[in-house]
């Protein structure tokens, strides 16, 4: 679904909230800032061309690098990738659409970064949504029910971080 024409088709008619296009890829893709994401996800869905009406998944890649020499060497500065997967039921097509944020919303450590929630485009949004947050910690602004889906409500830090450490117990219950 992503080539050179859809993609400057984009960048026409969004501008500056396309912030990037990969189509070298597996899977190639658009980046969108988190100020332009409901807009071209609901473009995306109700433009009769594109008709990108079901929402795959929605996942959260952590690029962070614990160990130091390891860190050192690394082409990227520590980020999130929240990675959108639609397709075209209509059209059998796929599409992907990332968002970049920085770990932490204004650098401070554990400040959960802020992305548009975009269940009023997708439904399924809602579920895909929580899990997110609730195992990589992005916060989805707008969500009308952000809350933990998969660890209980009173479980501190998300495990999908690269930098999570597991607590030693939970409620007096030794894990390892």
């Amino acid at each position: 679904m992503i080539d050179q024409s859809f993609a400057e088709k984009l960048k026409r008619r969004f501008g500056e909230k396309i912030s990037g296009v990969n189509l070298d890829n597996v899977d190639p893709w658009i980046e969108v800032t988190p100020a332009g994401l409901v807009e071209v996800c609901r473009y995306l869905k109700q433009e009769p061309a594109i008709a990108m009406d079901y929402l795959n998944s929605i996942c959260v890649v952590d690029y962070c690098e614990t160990d130091p020499k390891k860190a050192a060497k690394a082409k990227w500065q520590p980020h999130l990738e929240v990675v959108y997967h639609v397709s075209s039921i209509r059209h059998k097509t796929t599409g992907v659409v990332k968002v970049m944020l920085p770990r932490w919303k204004d650098d401070l450590e554990g400040q959960l970064p802020e992305v548009p929630s975009v269940a009023g485009v997708w439904r399924t949004a809602d579920w895909h949504e929580r899990e997110a947050y609730d195992l990589s910690g992005v916060l989805f602004v707008g969500h009308q029910n952000l809350r933990r889906i998969l660890c209980p409500e009173d479980w501190v830090g998300h495990p999908l971080r690269k930098d999570y450490v597991m607590p030693l117990e939970y409620h007096g219950i030794r894990g390892r």
